[in-house]
């Protein structure tokens, strides 16, 4: 296949920090590439560069002549205050028509389409870049976190898109099921740096560990050869009789060079302060109604929940999710009925985009100490900074120079170190690189406290939910089985609408990969 992007030597530096030092990859027209690697790594800034939103410092960007690229970017192309069908004729070009069958296949249609985009759910918008960016009918994509915000429903139509998409496309996106579903090679950023591999993101990952125990073998056995001729030169050195021997093992010794071990992308470890274990109710809700003074949003829900149990909140997005984690986190009143919460039992929440209103001019560890419990010592404060990945100076860092997973962390990080006994999580994982959604995932599995929490990264729910709530049409309810179960039913759901033309809007996405 022939190269359709070639990118050579790609520098970037912000001041002091050096991002990309002479990135160098070449892509085909049918390569599915998924862009992994740490916050602050320099993935967005690579997706910028080629799209020519931002500039390199050196080096150069090669497209083909018939290249026609669409961009999913993080930050929004749209304002707040436009409408879905304003937004998309505008930014695309094209009739309302075209805009509203193609937002159609994202289930924005009738009223959506005329609803100003700021007063719309998360993954709503999300849905809206996606049409606007298919609507430019492109032959290559470059997406920027597309899966944030989605509701698991569309997250899985929208993998059968990728996985038919006739074109090739770059994703950055620390959802690693949704990698393996969609992607045939691995791009990994790493320390201003890039490696390309011809496969999924497990098979790269065991492919870096393998290579990693490798290069510790190896710098191993170049240690003990460097000790043994120093060893040498030291004790025969000075001799005339061993002048020419000591020599030539000096050269030798300066030949001699360790390779540097990268660090492995499942090293960050996450303690969370535990709370006592208690046998009783953590949360009960009786005859609860949710909404906004002109909307119910749900009704008549009725739960106990004991406490130290990890409940996942699950829906498709606009059905409430986010209500209903409003409304017990006391951040809502309820429409109707009550929530109690267990005698002394103290809650943390982490809201959708909590990190966005972090203060630009704080620095990392002051607001971990403004957010502490009482007592926690500056050490304590470090240690957990540390298991975020803000070691040494890092702490000094201001917000205002953080990517959007750096202040995630560092909101993350405040929360835990409240040492609240419940814990509530509004889409945490966002912008969060996956070694970190996971060493979060297994510190919560661990953690004698109640969770709620609303995510849609497969491996963050198996890891951590020990109980389903499903939000739908209305009603709140617990599903009987796990995580997994629920999962198989709604794909199951989802391919049996398809079938019946129930989803038929979907079948567009098909359309579009046949042009």
């Amino acid at each position: 296949m022939s190269a359709l992007l070639e990118l050579k030597d790609i520098r970037k530096s912000y001041g002091d920090r050096v991002i990309l030092d002479g990135v160098s990859v070449s892509l085909s027209d049918d390569q599915k590439v998924g862009v992994i690697g740490r916050n602050g790594a320099g993935k967005s800034t690579l997706c910028r560069i080629i799209t020519g939103h931002e500039e390199a410092d050196g080096g150069t960007v090669g497209k083909s002549a018939g290249f026609r690229l669409a961009y999913l970017e993080q930050h929004d192309p749209y304002r707040l205050d436009e409408t879905v069908i304003g937004f998309l004729q505008r930014y695309t070009g094209k009739a309302d028509w075209q805009c509203g069958r193609v937002a159609g296949s994202f289930q924005l249609k009738n009223e959506l389409l005329k609803t100003e985009i700021g007063s719309l759910p998360g993954g709503y918008r999300t849905r809206v870049k996606l049409a606007s960016m298919l609507l430019t009918d492109p032959n290559f994509l470059i997406m920027d976190e597309p899966t944030n915000y989605l509701d698991l429903k569309t997250l899985i139509l929208f993998e059968e898109f990728l996985q038919d998409f006739r074109g090739g496309f770059m994703v950055v996106s620390h959802d690693r099921e949704f990698l393996m579903r969609t992607c045939t090679h691995t791009l990994d950023i790493e320390r201003g740096d890039c490696v390309l591999y011809p496969g999924t993101v497990e098979e790269y990952l065991i492919f870096k560990r393998e290579q990693k125990e490798q290069v510790i073998s190896y710098n191993k056995n170049v240690e003990a050869k460097q000790r043994q001729l120093k060893l040498f030169v030291t004790r025969f050195g000075a001799k005339a009789s061993k002048a020419s021997q000591a020599k030539s093992k000096m050269k030798q010794l300066e030949r001699l060079k360790t390779i540097e071990v990268g660090h492995a992308l499942g090293n960050v470890s996450i303690r969370i302060p535990n709370v006592e274990k208690q046998n009783k109710d953590a949360i009960s809700c009786r005859d609860l109604a949710i909404g906004y003074p002109e909307k119910l949003v749900a009704g008549k829900i009725n739960m106990e929940i004991k406490h130290g149990k990890h409940v996942a909140v699950l829906g498709d997005n606009g059905q409430g999710k986010t209500t209903f984690l409003r409304t017990i986190a006391g951040d809502l009143e309820p429409k109707g009925g009550n929530v109690k919460w267990g005698y002394g039992l103290e809650i943390g929440y982490y809201a959708q985009h909590v990190f966005t209103a972090l203060d630009s001019n704080s620095d990392v560890y002051t607001h971990l100490e403004e957010h502490a419990a009482p007592g926690v010592s500056r050490q304590d404060i470090l240690n957990l900074a540390g298991s975020f990945l803000f070691k040494g100076d890092d702490v000094k860092k201001r917000i205002a120079v953080l990517s959007g997973g750096e202040r995630a962390r560092v909101c993350l990080a405040g929360l835990l170190l409240a040492k609240r006994q419940v814990l509530i999580f509004d889409e945490p994982t966002n912008h969060l690189d996956f070694e970190t959604v996971e060493a979060l995932g297994r510190a919560l599995k661990g953690f004698d406290g109640t969770v709620f929490f609303v995510s849609h990264d497969r491996t963050f729910v198996n890891l951590v939910a020990t109980e389903i709530i499903e939000v739908h049409n209305g009603s709140v309810r617990r599903h009987a089985g796990n995580y997994e179960d629920y999962v198989y039913h709604l794909e199951k759901r989802i391919h049996e609408e398809l079938k019946s033309g129930i989803l038929a809007d979907e079948n567009l996405w098909i359309e579009l990969n046949s042009k």
